[in-house]
């Protein structure tokens, strides 16, 4: 139970970190839209144009409305780890029910 406590501090540490980000000029690796592969590649791939709009991200540049940057940045990092958290919560509790079932007695 130690180790856990260290684990949510050491990710709360992290989350409250994440503001440094707006330091960094340019995009985030990976990051980039259609604009920026215009600037990179000189034209933007046809499948980006196409499927472009099909997602739209909740926290679009990791940002709340209302608040400061710094400030959504930190909320869009806790939103994160609890998303993660949650799924790796799910899936072990799936795979545990899963193995329960196929055990020999």
């Amino acid at each position: 139970m130690k180790d856990l406590k260290k684990l949510w501090i050491g990710l709360a540490v992290l989350a409250v970190l994440t503001p440094l980000g707006l330091l960094a000029s340019g995009d985030a690796w990976g990051e980039w839209g259609a604009d920026a592969f215009k600037k990179m590649l000189g034209f933007i791939p046809k499948g980006l144009v196409r499927f472009s709009d099909i997602w739209k991200a909740p926290l679009a540049d990791y940002s709340v409305p209302g608040t400061a940057d710094f400030l959504g940045y930190i909320i869009s990092a806790f939103a994160g780890i609890l998303l993660v958290v949650l799924a790796t919560w799910l899936i072990g509790k799936g795979l545990s029910r899963k193995d329960r079932g196929n055990t020999e007695g």
